[in-house]
């Protein structure tokens, strides 16, 4: 077993090779190599390389039963960590985009702009269609991210984008009713029970600047409910507590945006989010079940890992 494992892993021979040269069979040389690995003769190291770390993605797959997760090294840059995300996210997006998806996008999300912004275009189309999964409409100035987000995703994945004509939050119940009521936003609204992958960014209890210079952010006066209510933090203005359990207020009535049911109906789901500001949001996601797929930073994986 020794001399045929050395001659096969350190000299390189092949079964065939090693066979001729000992004059016993190659059924022999396979069966004597696995027999080599299970006595100790040949042991299996894998060295990882500096900036992967799949150590803690199958550690957090084990803990939070994720389908997958996604760590990456912002270099130490834990408060501002998203141009690694984004550059993670689409290399992720890029190697599981295979085509036929149904994709909903959330709107006001640095994170995902700058994910689609490192996203190199697929020669082929790669996903049917593209959809906002909460409100796009805002502040002219800024709506524009929200627009580009999506049409970016459009371009470099051959979807078919669908823009939500309405805002993300409304001021009132009934304003919020009656544009729903309308058959542009229904339109868009029925193709949520169609997705197939929804890719989400995790907010904080206060506000993304994206979101709040959008105009969809939340009153104080509703953040301070929120707050007394125990929530944490927010996708697609959904809120949750810290165990993940969804936050029940008025403000959902005001809300253009998929529903927690309808977002946990979706069979693939992801977040990319991480930074110290985001850990309580992260961690009540990863409890309530919310998402499948974490796309995060090294430092915020060791914070979840050591809670």
């Amino acid at each position: 077993m020794a001399k045929i494992a050395r001659m096969y892993h350190e000299r390189g021979m092949r079964q065939a090779e090693i066979a001729a040269e000992l004059h016993v069979s190659q059924p022999r040389v396979s069966r004597l190599l696995k027999r080599a690995g299970e006595v100790g003769i040949v042991r299996t190291t894998v060295s990882l390389p500096s900036g992967v770390h799949t150590d803690l993605e199958d550690a957090l797959e084990a803990r939070f039963g994720l389908t997958e997760a996604v760590v990456v090294d912002a270099g130490g840059a834990d408060d501002d960590v998203t141009p690694a995300l984004g550059a993670a996210a689409a290399v992720y997006l890029e190697t599981t985009l295979t085509g036929g998806d149904t994709v909903g996008i959330s709107s006001w999300s640095a994170t995902l702009l700058a994910a689609v912004e490192s996203m190199r275009p697929s020669r082929t189309p790669v996903v049917t269609t593209v959809v906002q999964v909460v409100g796009g409409v805002g502040d002219p100035r800024v709506q524009m991210q929200a627009t580009r987000l999506i049409g970016m995703f459009a371009e470099n994945t051959g979807a078919a984008p669908v823009f939500m004509p309405a805002p993300g939050m409304l001021g009132t119940v009934s304003a919020r009713d009656s544009l729903v009521a309308d058959p542009t936003v229904q339109a868009v609204m029925d193709v949520w029970s169609k997705l197939t992958m929804v890719l989400v960014g995790i907010g904080s209890l206060e506000p993304s600047p994206l979101l709040r210079a959008s105009g969809n952010a939340l009153a104080d006066a509703d953040l301070a409910v929120l707050r007394d209510a125990g929530a944490v933090g927010d996708i697609c203005l959904r809120f949750f507590d810290g165990a993940g359990e969804p936050v029940k207020s008025a403000v959902d009535d005001r809300v253009i945006g998929i529903t927690a049911d309808q977002l946990h109906q979706v069979q693939r789901r992801v977040a990319v989010a991480g930074g110290a500001n985001k850990h309580s949001a992260i961690r009540a996601v990863l409890a309530g079940g919310w998402i499948t797929v974490l796309i995060t930073d090294v430092d915020e994986a060791r914070r979840l890992l050591a809670d």
